[in-house]
């Protein structure tokens, strides 16, 4: 089945008197069903939707009083203010939860202190379920260590100084 089988079967559908129709060929299963009439009431276990925030109303769009404050952003730990002169940075390459280890009985990969080497494993970040070891990109001393384990991380966040 195609896409041009599908979007005919959804016109067949919705121009039909058919709120739900079911099509089974081998292990491809399709089920349509009608969207609810605006007036209908939802029923007692219904279950509240949730949308991406994309499509909640900007504030253009609500009443001032309906409006809630918006919610502070999260904030990268303050990396110190001679970094860019004396130390170099190592940056998070993606949004994930910081992980010292490869697993939470195990020695961290690098303390403050240790001298690492281009290619050396310093981190895991956990994206989507998935582990990603994040090398460095220069040789030198670990100075500071910005981000507590397990704790999240932004894109482009500072996690280490060298020097």
């Amino acid at each position: 089945m195609n896409l041009d089988d599908i979007q005919r079967l959804i016109k067949m559908v919705d121009e039909s008197g058919l709120d739900e129709m079911t099509i089974e060929e081998g292990e491809f299963k399709l089920t349509l069903k009608k969207a609810a009439e605006p007036h209908a009431s939802p029923t007692v276990n219904a279950m509240p939707m949730m949308m991406p925030p994309q499509y909640f109303p900007t504030q253009q769009a609500l009443p001032a009083q309906a409006m809630p404050p918006a919610p502070k952003p999260a904030e990268a730990p303050p990396a110190p203010t001679d970094a860019g002169k004396k130390y170099k940075e190592i940056r998070s390459p993606m949004v994930g939860t910081f992980y010292r280890a490869p697993a939470p009985d195990a020695n961290p990969y690098v303390q403050v202190g240790d001298t690492i080497t281009k290619g050396k494993v310093l981190c895991i970040i956990e994206a989507m379920k998935l582990m990603n070891e994040i090398e460095s990109d220069v040789d030198g001393k670990i100075v500071k260590i910005l981000v507590e384990n397990g704790k999240p991380v932004e894109f482009d966040q500072v996690l280490f100084l060298v020097e």
